[in-house]
């Protein structure tokens, strides 16, 4: 009976000091949830054109790439204006969503994002565009895409992973 005891009491202690250190500095804490895996769910989208002039509204760090996303209301309203000037912003709750973007950066193409493919949290957007030779001038093709935050950590474009905070 007192080695029972004494063998719990042990567990329980060995699983308080291992559970004790997620605070530290220099730890990572698990990520809210498991990470997904799959096809993230489209859950609104709008192609259109958006102004070359106005590239200054996507997030810093992701204004010359082709794909990126926008997590934060303020810098999606910003968007959103040059995007769609005069049109109602979309209620979007960040908190659980992001919005993702994929634009022209060669040519000037028509582009659509018709899948979200999610592996181990990361996301990859598959787009579709048509082919021209049409230079982009004053504006780029643009779609963007709202999908849910829940088990997506991070965007791939191309080698490079971009963490989703």
């Amino acid at each position: 009976m007192y080695k029972i005891h004494l063998m719990t009491v042990v567990l329980l202690l060995a699983l308080l000091a291992g559970c004790g250190h997620a605070d530290k500095p220099g730890t990572d804490a698990m990520p809210p949830g498991p990470l997904l895996t799959g096809d993230a769910a489209i859950l609104q989208s709008w192609p259109g054109d958006f102004p070359v002039a106005r590239l200054d509204r996507l997030p810093a760090g992701q204004r010359r790439r082709g794909v990126g996303f926008i997590g934060e209301r303020d810098v999606f309203n910003g968007v959103w204006a040059a995007f769609k000037p005069g049109e109602t912003v979309p209620d979007i709750d960040f908190m659980n969503n992001l919005v993702l973007f994929a634009r022209n950066t060669q040519s000037y193409n028509r582009i659509s994002i018709g899948k979200v493919m999610v592996k181990e949290g990361v996301a990859e957007v598959l787009a579709m565009e048509t082919k021209s030779a049409m230079p982009i001038e004053d504006k780029v093709a643009m779609s963007l895409v709202v999908v849910a935050r829940t088990g997506i950590t991070g965007l791939r474009t191309g080698a490079t992973v971009t963490p989703i905070k």
